[in-house]
């Protein structure tokens, strides 16, 4: 049975006052240190009195001496007859296999399970946990300009990693494994508790630090559970954390000898009027016990205080091939999918988050908190919500609100004061103002600036500017802190955490704020890459999106101003109306559009648009549509044949103008052909016979093609496009996109209205 009190030897007593000499302090200071009301305990442990455990140790690592040395032997005392050593000395490397076998079960218990969100069952940590990736650097620490981080001069940019500074990442336990005392910090849902649970686990099971006592606290309990007491410290509480299993002079004999790993979790989530004293109880443990390896973890933007020694790291976002490999644990533990049917599920996660439509998606999930969310959808239909506008929304309220709800956390009060309501009108403000101006990245000054405009307008808001300015600080740093947000990408340099969460909140102050004018605002930004995605947020969102779209479509309209592109809308229309109108007209046209351009447009002989206006042209075509098709890749073959390379393109040739198959009813063409290819020469005359053939017929024989292509099918023109004609026709097609895209993402539209947008794309005039 443990002692309830301990007193020291002579020697002890000796050693003791030798430290207490050398401190020069009065009694009533180490009492106070030690966090005692009264300085008697203090006079009887310097006569030799038993003093109560708790205070006698405390007062020995006040005075920097190890407790064991000075009581009269408490440890040999704790053990069975059979575990003393002949000497009285105590066998440390035994004494840590003792207590890591009755801790073992505790640690397991404490860290070996996951509870998901939205997931009824726990899930164990080695069914779903994938290693995560490390930044020796801190980036919101590094002293950058905001053209250091990226060029935003344009949309064309890497939204994977939105304005992350590059740099060399090293996995997690290498990361433990260099350095002792390390403070790892991370966006919130970034893996931060799970990463601590992985390495106490590996602990435990003897993987890494197979030596040392596994330590998991949770700082929240912590603080919650020591609140009230007047006397506390690290070391009680950890004492009634092992409860029976493990004597507190065992316990601290382990900590004294470096063989702890002790595992500190979210200092972030430490109420704020605990805040104070958990880190001067966290610093004097760790001062006291340095010897030992020491990991805290706390989010990036809520940890204030440094601990003397302590190295910071944070945790990178997943990579791809991380995600896939989450995506794989996740339907196969989560989901209950066989391991092939796992396989499939998270191959086929992976090739849709590829997809150009999806990058928006693919930003969100490099956090694990998003990423869990995400394949939760994805599972069930086997493909992301068709709203996106959906996920977004339950992203937004899982950062927002559940997150901290489900570990019953309370955060900052200042910022506690704001409604959800006023919190995503605050940030759909801020987004809309700041994506409107092109700007990705904002100096801290501004980003406050904007926060004090919205707060100066609520009620009851302060009306003098230092307080506003005070207050715009504390909720900047609250909203990075408590839902990541808004991050630092460097010192000073704030943005959205996504790009995503910005365009998600330009559409909801846009539609927020839904008139004539503010639609027709958005509408001015039709030809800008960059507002693509807010006009399907705002198309999925308006209810009704009928006023929108309307306005889209004259837009699109007064698109088609060129003379050239006019006539060449005309030639559509024209060519459309004879042929066999079997599929969809606006289809048709969209069809022809793309096989008038020249061969080496982007544009030229891409049928997706055709495609999304009616699947059918995915098939067999009509004979028209399959004649004309051909011809032109014909026509485009012989443009793209050189003197050089004629020998090479001789059979591609031939076999590009061999339609037989195509013209059964239209024997004029089908002899006009033959004739054709009757005019090329043998092939067998040799490559510099075909070379001077090529150099001396070539014009010619592409001008007969087109000649009888433009006669008997009316397709094949030369349009003389300048560069401003290309420029305009690519800006017509890529509204005309946007507006179909807009169309198919609107729930609530009336389908007179989407028959009629439908029916007259890509007709002049309409």
């Amino acid at each position: 049975m443990a002692k309830r009190s301990l007193q020291a030897s002579d020697e002890g007593i000796r050693k003791a006052k030798q430290a207490f000499k050398r401190k020069g302090w009065t009694q009533e200071y180490l009492a106070a240190s030690v966090g005692l009301d009264t300085r008697q305990p203090i006079w009887k442990f310097f006569t030799g009195k038993p003093v109560d455990r708790h205070a006698f140790n405390e007062i020995c690592l006040i005075l920097d001496l190890d407790p064991s040395e000075i009581s009269q032997n408490p440890i040999i005392e704790e053990l069975t007859p059979s575990e003393k050593p002949t000497n009285f000395a105590l066998d440390i490397d035994s004494l840590v296999a003792k207590l890591r076998s009755a801790h073992y079960d505790k640690i397991q218990a404490q860290c070996a399970t996951l509870y998901l969100l939205d997931i009824a069952r726990p899930i164990t940590i080695n069914e779903l946990y994938v290693d995560v990736n490390i930044l020796e650097e801190i980036n919101s620490k590094t002293w950058l300009e905001i053209s250091d981080l990226q060029n935003f001069n344009s949309y064309e940019f890497d939204r994977f990693g939105l304005g992350k500074v590059r740099q060399k990442r090293i996995c997690g336990l290498e990361a433990v494994s260099q350095y002792s005392k390390l403070m790892v910090l991370g966006k919130p849902g970034s893996g931060k508790t799970t990463f601590l649970q992985s390495l106490a686990i590996s602990c435990n099971m003897g993987v890494y630090q197979q030596d040392c006592l596994p330590i998991f606290i949770n700082l929240k309990n912590f603080a919650e559970d020591t609140r009230e007491l007047n006397q506390s410290s690290l070391l009680n509480y950890l004492s009634e954390y092992f409860d029976n299993g493990i004597d507190e002079q065992q316990l601290i004999t382990i900590l004294i000898n470096g063989k702890a790993l002790i595992l500190l979790d979210a200092l972030d989530e430490v109420a704020a009027e605990d805040g104070d004293k958990v880190i001067k109880l966290l610093r004097q443990f760790i001062e006291n016990f340095y010897k030992n390896r020491i990991i805290i973890t706390c989010r990036i933007a809520a940890q204030h205080y440094k601990f003397q020694g302590f190295t910071e790291i944070e945790i990178a976002d997943f990579t791809k091939s991380q995600i896939a490999t989450f995506a794989n644990k996740w339907f196969l533990a989560v989901a209950k999918q066989t391991p092939a049917k796992a396989q499939a599920l998270a191959d086929k996660f992976m090739q849709n988050l590829e997809l150009a439509e999806n990058s928006q998606i693919l930003e969100l999930v490099t956090t694990p908190i998003l990423l869990n969310l995400t394949c939760l959808l994805f599972q069930f239909v086997e493909d992301f919500p068709s709203k996106r506008s959906e996920l977004y929304k339950k992203a937004l309220d899982l950062l927002l609100v559940r997150w901290d709800e489900a570990r019953g956390i309370k955060r900052d009060q200042v910022y506690r004061d704001l409604s959800l309501l006023h919190k995503i009108k605050l940030l759909s403000r801020v987004a809309a103002i700041t994506f409107a101006q092109g700007d990705y990245l904002l100096p801290e000054t501004k980003m406050r600036q904007l926060i004090a405009d919205y707060l100066s307008h609520l009620p009851n808001a302060a009306t003098d500017v230092d307080a506003l300015e005070l207050e715009s600080e504390a909720v900047l740093k609250a909203i990075e802190a408590q839902h990541g947000l808004l991050i630092e990408r460097a010192r000073g340099i704030y943005s959205f955490s996504h790009l995503t969460f910005q365009e998600y909140f330009t559409a909801r102050e846009i539609i927020a704020n839904a008139n004539t004018q503010t639609l027709q605002e958005l509408v001015n930004h039709i030809n800008e890459k960059r507002w693509r995605e807010i006009f399907l947020l705002s198309a999925g969102m308006l209810q009704p999106a009928d006023a929108l779209l309307k306005i889209m479509k004259q837009k699109v309209d007064t698109l088609a101003k060129n003379a050239k592109l006019q006539a060449l809308l005309s030639w559509v229309s024209q060519k459309s109306h004879a042929v066999n109108l079997f599929y969809h007209p606006a289809g048709v046209r969209a069809f022809y559009f793309t096989i008038a351009l020249p061969p080496e447009h982007p544009l030229a002989r891409n049928q997706n648009f055709a495609i999304s206006l009616d699947d059918r042209l995915a098939g067999t075509l009509s004979i028209d549509l399959a004649l004309d098709l051909a011809l032109t890749h014909a026509l485009a073959v012989s443009l793209t044949i050189t003197s050089d390379i004629f020998f090479q393109r001789f059979s591609a040739l031939s076999l590009a103008i061999d339609l037989e198959h195509l013209l059964k009813d239209k024997p004029s063409l089908k002899t006009s052909l033959q004739n054709l290819n009757n005019q090329l020469p043998k092939p067998n005359q040799g490559r510099e016979a075909l070379k001077i053939w090529w150099q001396t017929h070539g014009e010619t024989w592409i001008g007969k093609l087109r000649d009888m292509m433009i006669s008997d099918r009316q397709i094949g023109h030369a349009w003389q496009f300048n560069e401003e004609d290309w420029q305009d026709l690519q800006q017509y097609w890529d509204a005309n996109q946007l507006l179909l895209d807009c169309l198919n993402s609107a729930d609530d539209v009336t389908s007179n209205l989407r028959e009629s947008i439908k029916n007259s794309l890509f007709l002049l005039g309409s």
